[in-house]
């Protein structure tokens, strides 16, 4: 029986369609993967603001990942928003259980529970609403933050992770090896919000543990790429975080490396704040247009996909 390439993101879900979860599925779809979800938060919200937010019990957060878990098997995770510190605890022990789970030995059919987890640190919206409780953000730290495969944060939730001001390349570097020494493998440190006509993201991975495989973070960093890409002007910017982080989950779960699922998704961002840059949804900051170059579902095949030029 054939599968699908298949993720799950873990998010907020946003009622005017245009960030978070909604955001995250139309990503993925448009991208040929298998979308599933578990709502993490419900916010009232449109392009103008964010006016309320409803938390979702806990328990129903973790009920949510193990029924997709235990089913669907997904190749990537994405996280965003996260509200507060119980819902962090709980999705964090249990993402815990199937990070290094192994196919149970009566079933040796099934596949492989091994997944690429990237989580996208949501912190406060655009209009200023916050999205992360101030306490939660020492669990989020301590306890989901090391089991990123990749932390793709903008320059404000660098500078909350790293506890330091960041004004030029040389900050982002050094806040990127503050970040690494708090557990992920790799960071992206989103530079949209320098000005400039050119916007610069550069990502960094643990070097200790990539060249010798090992646990220990020690804030030993390597800068590997350097991701350019223009600025469109256009207000339609609502969800540009999520779609970008969601983008790198579908490539990463379709087989692709690191650097080429980054490469992949900025391009396919870049494409879609182009193609709906001109269009009018709401009265604030709309949405990118997500469906610019639908792509069909991919099927899962035993070799990874090497990244076709023409979608870089």
């Amino acid at each position: 029986m054939k599968r699908y390439y298949t993720a799950l993101t873990i998010a907020g879900s946003d009622s005017c369609g245009g960030a978070g979860i909604q955001a995250d599925i139309k990503t993925m779809s448009a991208l040929g993967v298998y979308a599933s979800s578990a709502i993490s938060a419900i916010t009232v919200q449109n392009t103008t603001g964010v006016f309320g937010i409803q938390k979702v019990e806990p328990e129903i957060v973790s009920g949510q990942i193990e029924a997709v878990m235990d089913d669907i098997h997904p190749q990537a995770i994405k996280i965003g928003m996260v509200n507060d510190g119980e819902t962090i605890h709980a999705i964090a022990e249990t993402l815990k259980k199937y990070l290094t789970a192994a196919p149970d030995k009566q079933q040796a059919s099934a596949p492989t529970r091994s997944f690429q987890l990237i989580i996208d640190p949501v912190m406060v919206s655009t209009s200023g609403c916050r999205l992360m409780q101030e306490d939660a953000l020492e669990i989020f730290i301590q306890e989901l933050l090391p089991l990123a495969s990749l932390l793709t944060p903008n320059i404000p939730e660098a500078e909350i992770l790293a506890g330091r001001k960041i004004q030029n390349v040389d900050d982002i570097r050094k806040a990127a090896a503050s970040i690494i020494q708090l557990g992920c493998n790799n960071v992206l440190i989103k530079g949209g919000h320098f000005e400039g006509t050119e916007k610069m993201d550069y990502l960094f991975e643990n070097k200790q543990h990539q060249e010798a495989n090992k646990q220990e973070h020690t804030g030993d960093i390597r800068e590997t790429a350097i991701y350019k890409g223009a600025t469109v002007n256009t207000c339609n910017t609502h969800g540009t975080g999520c779609t970008l982080s969601s983008a790198i989950t579908s490539y990463l779960a379709r087989g692709y490396n690191m650097e080429e699922a980054i490469s992949s998704a900025k391009a396919y961002l870049s494409d879609a704040i182009e193609a709906g840059k001109d269009v009018k949804i709401g009265e604030g900051h709309g949405p990118v247009n997500h469906f610019h170059a639908p792509q069909k579902l991919y099927i899962l095949t035993d070799e990874p996909i090497i990244s076709d030029k023409t979608e870089k």
